[in-house]
């Protein structure tokens, strides 16, 4: 496997003059967040970006730790590769994140791991892909991109779109990976179809956040899953269509809503236009609809991070996981990383050392 070092440093090109030309859309006045992003949060964001916000800054931080990219199954790979010469763990990011997501855990987990993390196809530094990069296949060619670096037994932690990439890992890679750490696990920890039996009043918690998700804030996944190239024309023409189709899940799935800083949201509305990945980002939602590859039961030993908001129910995840470890925390939410990394370090750690 070639492996070229790499440096992030992307030309701005001209970022700042679309955002100083941007058209704002009428909206119902007095509605707040109830259909949508309301332009008063989003005029904030833009002044910010076109006044005080650094995206050389971000890069700089991104550049501090050794940067590669190689190419599997005819893709392009970036990943930034911290060999401390401890167990190897991969870092999954999901949608609409990035690498950037863990740049708070980074140091504290590199203490303990060799850390290989890397940018999906169609994501970010790695740029688009073409068709079938479901997340089987994007399990597969990090399976060969461990390996590729000597890697024979590594652990796994993933969230959001990461949390199926890496149960994935464990079954196509079952005799070397040691286990998978997942958090904002959805897919194949939650119930398919109408849920029955006797639940705490924690998953109740749960099937009702599930269910506000189905009905009221479902409709960026079918739009991705089903039309992604005409969403594409928005998102690529557009910074600030680009900045409220993300934003807004940033806004919403943080507990409490609202509270990551202005400053990470930027920084992945930038990564996204700069790379022009907002189009191809969405294929992972329709390619993951369309493949067909459901998943099978895993045998890795499997551990849950249960965040505020989160929607994970033991039962419906021991179907398809061999669970060994789970914890609930009411501290932090969907991006725990970016929102609590000191829990989300401390419990990789508790589940890793499990299994030494």
């Amino acid at each position: 496997m070639d492996i070229t070092e790499y440096e992030l440093h992307l030309p701005i090109g001209d970022l700042q003059q679309r955002l100083a030309n941007v058209r704002w859309p009428n909206q119902v006045p007095g509605v707040g967040w109830e259909r949508g992003v309301p332009t008063s949060w989003l005029t904030e964001l833009v002044e910010q970006w076109t006044t005080s916000y650094d995206w050389r800054a971000t890069e700089a931080r991104v550049n501090q730790y050794p940067q590669f990219t190689t190419e599997i199954d005819g893709q392009r790979i970036h990943f930034l590769h911290i060999d401390s010469g401890k167990t190897p763990l991969l870092l999954l990011h999901g949608w609409p994140g990035s690498i950037l997501e863990f740049l708070d855990v980074i140091e504290p987990l590199s203490a303990d791991f060799s850390l290989v993390v890397p940018s999906h196809p169609n994501f970010g530094l790695s740029g688009p892909a073409g068709a079938g990069w479901d997340s089987r296949r994007t399990a597969t060619a990090y399976a060969a991109l461990m390996a590729g670096l000597g890697y024979s037994r590594y652990g796994v932690q993933g969230g959001d779109f990461g949390a199926i990439v890496g149960p994935d890992l464990g079954r196509v890679d079952p005799s070397h990976v040691i286990g998978v750490h997942v958090n904002a696990a959805s897919f194949g920890f939650i119930p398919l179809g109408e849920p029955s039996g006797e639940f705490t009043d924690a998953e109740k918690v749960r099937l009702e956040s599930v269910q506000r998700f189905t009905t009221d804030g479902y409709g960026y996944f079918q739009i991705q899953a089903t039309r992604p190239h005409t969403l594409g024309f928005a998102l690529a023409d557009s910074p600030v269509g680009q900045l409220a189709w993300i934003g807004e899940k940033f806004h919403d799935w943080a507990v409490p809503v609202g509270s990551i800083p202005a400053t990470h949201v930027l920084d992945h509305a930038t990564l996204y236009w700069l790379t022009n990945t907002g189009s191809s980002s969405a294929q992972m939602y329709y390619e993951s609809m369309h493949s067909g590859n459901w998943p099978t039961r895993s045998t890795v030993p499997t551990g849950v991070a249960n965040f505020a908001g989160d929607p994970a129910i033991r039962r419906y995840a021991d179907e398809l996981n061999t669970i060994v470890h789970w914890s609930g925390f009411d501290r932090g939410g969907h991006f725990a990383a970016i929102e609590a990394p000191d829990l989300l370090v401390g419990d990789v750690r508790k589940f890793f050392s499990g299994l030494s």
